[in-house]
């Protein structure tokens, strides 16, 4: 599995992202055969729903597609650590490797401020890879919001 690969493509999903006045957070979900079987962008603001995050939007396409609510032996590729909400989502889809881009030490629920990637009380555990092309993640949030303000 190429991981930068993939991590590019949740880059471009981000952007799109931004350009339609979201937070700029990308994600992929990687089906067994290293397939792309899903990929969005934030959209919170543009459809008022504070579950629109890409993670979120992401595992219902997958699970419509593959008319299954559990993803076993598949992939998430996001741009910036998931918040406890998507974490959930991803633990409860039973998705086995999750790929993140850059930590996010205010919301991060997959090692910084929370990490329930790992929590013994859960019924699942996952695989995480965080760091993949992490400057790159970073400095889109970062400019991102520098523009905001």
């Amino acid at each position: 599995m190429d991981l930068y690969y993939f991590m590019r493509e949740a880059l471009k999903e981000a952007e799109k992202g931004w350009h339609g006045g979201e937070v700029p957070v990308g994600a992929l979900l990687i089906g067994r055969s290293n397939e792309v079987l899903a990929r969005d962008h934030n959209r919170s603001i543009s459809r008022n729903d504070p579950t629109a995050h890409a993670e979120i939007l992401v595992i219902r396409r997958a699970a419509k597609l593959l008319e299954n609510y559990r993803l076993n032996g598949m992939t998430i590729v996001v741009t910036i650590e998931p918040c406890a909400m998507c974490m959930g989502a991803i633990i409860n889809a039973r998705l086995d490797t999750l790929i993140f881009g850059a930590f996010d030490l205010k919301s991060g629920a997959a090692g910084s401020i929370y990490n329930l990637s790992n929590d013994g009380r859960l019924n699942h555990r996952l695989r995480v890879i965080p760091g993949i092309m992490e400057s790159q993640c970073r400095e889109l949030m970062q400019d991102f919001f520098g523009k905001k303000r």
